[in-house]
């Protein structure tokens, strides 16, 4: 299993620019690649949405050392309603707290040294108040789970994650494919697990030749797939292979194969200039209010 990799997590974003200047200008993190697409994503990664849509994958460094944000837009919709499956995402950088300060932006001290603040749409980042380490700050991703032992059981025994902690009392645990990559943390909701409308994913690499094992796997244990192993296109670019599956309380996991999302995935030094350009083309906003009229609250 050490050749897995902690990849990434999608959020669906309804305000672009606010969105795009929380991650670069507060969070301080840059723009690896941005694509934009005429119609929806084959394995629903931009949710269950037929029209345009946008990718921006923003991070503190290449997606071959870093967990990074993968941003999807889609043009008609203007928010989305949050759940109790995204926690948050907690992060090492004494820079974004003192950003957040200057901005203005509203941070509050949820222990010591430890600030809750909130990107555009209501996602909960937390921000440790310490030097940014040298390999990748961000440290880890929470999720709301229902049956903290029947989602260990599924992320550890079927998915081969590595246990580093378990607190019964609070219950909590965290789990990882490797010391140096991004963290799962897997917290108790006291109940059932909602995702809203703006449910994310979070995605891992393996070997290309894993995929199809773990497709057996989850059909032998009779867990759900979402999306049987299946090939996805971007214009001028690598072909990935990926299979999306769903755990006990319905968090998606996108296993990619590392091979072609290493090509794929690239760093686009015009990654900053193609989002920009994109968000100054696109006059949605506009048309909707010369016709008095709301984006779409999905």
């Amino acid at each position: 299993m050490a050749a897995r990799r902690a990849l990434h997590f999608v959020f669906k974003v309804g305000d672009r620019a606010r969105t795009a200047r929380f991650y670069r200008e507060l969070l301080g993190m840059r723009v690896l690649r941005h694509e934009e697409f005429e119609e929806g994503c084959k394995a629903t990664c931009n949710g269950p949405y037929d029209g345009k849509w946008s990718k921006t994958m923003v991070g503190y460094g290449a997606e071959d050392n870093h967990f990074v944000a993968e941003l999807t837009y889609n043009y008609g919709i203007g928010e989305y309603r949050l759940g109790n499956d995204f926690l948050g995402i907690t992060l090492v950088s004494s820079q974004a707290v003192s950003n957040a300060k200057k901005m203005g932006w509203p941070l509050k001290e949820v222990t010591s040294g430890v600030f809750e603040t909130e990107a555009p749409g209501g996602y909960k980042f937390y921000l440790e108040d310490k030097e940014q380490v040298k390999q990748d700050p961000v440290w880890k991703v929470t999720l709301g789970v229902s049956d903290l032992q029947k989602s260990v059981s599924y992320w550890s025994g079927l998915l081969g994650m590595k246990i580093y902690e378990k607190d019964e009392e609070k219950q909590r645990a965290l789990l990882g494919y490797a010391d140096n990559q991004c963290k799962l943390e897997l917290k108790a909701v006291g109940g059932a697990v909602d995702h809203g409308t703006a449910f994310g994913r979070i995605a891992f690499s393996c070997p290309k030749e894993e995929l199809p094992n773990i497709e057996a796997l989850m059909k032998k244990e009779n867990q759900k797939i979402l999306t049987p192993l299946v090939s996805l296109d971007t214009p001028g670019k690598a072909t990935v292979q990926v299979v999306i599956l769903a755990d006990p309380d319905g968090h998606e996991i996108c296993f990619v194969g590392d091979e072609a999302f290493r090509e794929l995935s690239k760093v686009d030094p015009e990654g900053d200039k193609l989002l920009d350009d994109a968000m100054a083309a696109d006059k949605s906003d506009k048309w909707f209010a010369d016709h008095n009229m709301k984006k779409v609250s999905a």
